[in-house]
């Protein structure tokens, strides 16, 4: 399958929303999920260090990821969220958008990388762990998995 990866640009802000969505329903099978309030994603939007890549095959969104960089007692960038399309699930695309999130992260001089996921979603958790990702810490519903020296 041919496909590109590339920064976001606001006119994905629409497949951006649904396939946030589409994460949701697939976490907690469910309809009864809400889009990103108005103006949330503006913050990926700027020239500061949060972005968003997107996955795009034959001029149409298939896939991203949200990126946010914390430079505080510990450096790290946190995947704050990330989805692939259904449909093109199964193809690698999933692995590579997280390979080119932490390409970023070494670009800007952080060497960790951290995210949660709910601890039903024990599809994600072993898709984590199969990149490198470990549990650092048990939150209650969700795990803190994090991988370090990117």
């Amino acid at each position: 399958m041919d496909y590109s990866i590339r920064k976001a640009v606001p006119s994905d802000e629409r497949i951006i929303s649904e396939l946030f969505v589409e994460m949701l329903r697939s976490i907690y099978h469910t309809d009864e999920v809400e889009e990103y309030e108005d103006g949330y994603l503006d913050k990926f939007f700027s020239d500061g260090e949060y972005i968003i890549l997107v996955a795009e095959s034959a001029g149409s969104v298939i896939g991203y990821i949200s990126i946010e960089s914390h430079r505080e007692d510990r450096s790290y960038i946190y995947i704050d969220d990330f989805c692939v399309d259904s449909s093109h699930r199964g193809n690698g695309i999933g692995s590579k958008i997280i390979k080119r999130a932490e390409e970023y992260s070494t670009k800007i001089g952080i060497a960790s990388a951290c995210l949660h996921v709910d601890k039903t979603n024990t599809s994600a958790i072993r898709f984590y762990g199969r990149l490198g990702y470990s549990v650092f810490e048990d939150q209650g519903n969700r795990y803190l998995m994090c991988k370090e020296n990117l």
